[in-house]
């Protein structure tokens, strides 16, 4: 029985400090650091105006060219500094005839679809700039974002920044939406504690930038692109910082099916990147930045739902004998337990019903977040993750809205 307890109390805490000890932490010590003014100074150049490149890449995006080249040429930063790249391999819907009728906008393709992460190797012989900002093509940015992003870059110690990815909701959502968007809100809230404590762990692949210099080919079976290079800068000395102001609007998933597909195969991405990042487990090498890569990334991605998975019939024995009916500590943790799940199967069980009680949601979504990586994991183990772009479906009505503002 002491095993058993001594497990539980260390399941449980892993679990807490993944999901909320480590942000009460970091808050903890931003608050002290600003209070004995500890925090590093982030000097930047206001007037830093370099040319820059928004390079993007796509794959059958025809629906969403108009609108993402009208965003693009209103962004505010000087037009003559603003280079546009699109590679768009594989696409063969007509995307790249629709880019050509853009000036001051060069198209490369290639016809044969060898996945992201290939055509963005390829695709970075063609910037010729010193700030490379990389963003999906079915997404919108911020009037801002180029310009608040590269006065980041005024500190020559800042080697990547990344811009926050924001969900549009309706006022009532679905599972997804509503899940979707507390989770992003939860995790801009992270990034921006991170960043004032030192760096942010991975950039959001919607919106991030790098200096050109820094980019380094990635393999090509790569599945997070975006969290590799970002790291990979970070791993050289440079910091990643993030300003929630630069931003890339998208749309939730269009149901939970889409949000899990999409949850999978990030999770795969994230365990391939733990393997392939590894050095950055040494927290003698890295130090701060090794703290908060294992506290916000790895545990999430490894060993914390293993964790959740074991509470569940631990708790039970223990909850056995201190008796469900009692006020013991085992069985009241056992019944908190047992209500979160069941409030799961209602989130579940009102998956594509539309509410404004969006907090009946949270139970479900976290429940298919590290649903996810389990089933992540085995797809990593199994080598069955494509690389190839593998858009969720989004929400068509939103989406559909948003685009069409846009255009018009």
């Amino acid at each position: 029985m002491e095993f058993l307890k001594i497990l539980f109390w260390t399941l449980l805490f892993v679990t807490f400090y993944t999901y909320v000890g480590y942000g009460m932490l970091l808050f903890l010590i931003i608050k002290i650091r600003r209070v004995l003014k500890l925090n590093r100074n982030q000097v930047s150049d206001p007037n830093y105006q370099p040319e820059v490149t928004l390079f993007i890449t796509a794959f059958n995006e025809k629906d969403y060219v108009a609108a993402k080249m009208k965003n693009s040429l209103e962004l505010d930063y000087p037009s003559e500094k603003l280079k546009i790249v699109w590679v768009t391999d594989g696409s063969d819907d007509g995307t790249p005839d629709l880019i050509k009728q853009y000036n001051n906008t060069s198209v490369h393709h290639l016809p044969e679809r060898n996945g992201k992460i290939s055509a963005m190797n390829r695709g970075m012989q063609f910037v010729k700039t010193p700030i490379v900002i990389f963003s999906d093509a079915n997404t919108l940015l911020g009037k801002e974002s180029i310009k608040r992003i590269v006065t980041l870059f005024g500190n020559s110690k800042v080697g990547c920044v990344s811009g926050e990815k924001r969900i549009i909701n309706k006022e009532s959502d679905v599972a997804s939406g509503a899940g979707e968007g507390l989770y992003w809100k939860y995790e801009s809230a992270l990034k921006k504690w991170d960043a004032e404590l030192y760096s942010v762990v991975g950039a959001a692949g919607e919106l991030f930038a790098i200096r050109t210099e820094l980019y380094r080919h990635v393999e090509k079976d790569t599945l997070l692109d975006d969290f590799i290079i970002s790291l990979r800068v970070a791993q050289e000395g440079y910091t990643i910082q993030y300003d929630p102001e630069a931003y890339a609007i998208e749309t939730a998933s269009a149901n939970v099916k889409e949000e899990l597909k999409r949850k999978i195969r990030i999770s795969a991405g994230g365990i391939q990147s733990v393997v392939r990042l590894r050095s950055l487990l040494n927290v003698f090498k890295y130090g701060t930045l090794s703290f908060q890569y294992i506290s916000h990334r790895v545990l999430r991605w490894t060993l914390t739902p293993l964790c959740l998975l074991f509470l569940i019939p631990v708790s039970t024995v223990l909850a056995y004998f201190d008796g469900f009916l009692s006020l013991g500590v085992y069985a009241i943790l056992f019944w908190l337990q047992l209500i979160f799940y069941v409030s799961a199967l209602t989130g579940w069980f009102l998956e594509n019903r539309s509410t404004r009680i969006k907090i009946l949601f949270v139970p479900y979504y976290f429940f298919i977040m590290n649903l996810s990586v389990v089933l992540g994991f085995f797809r990593y183990m199994n080598n069955t993750q494509s690389v190839n772009w593998e858009r969720a479906k989004r929400d068509i009505d939103i989406k559909g809205q948003l685009l069409n503002s846009v255009v018009e």
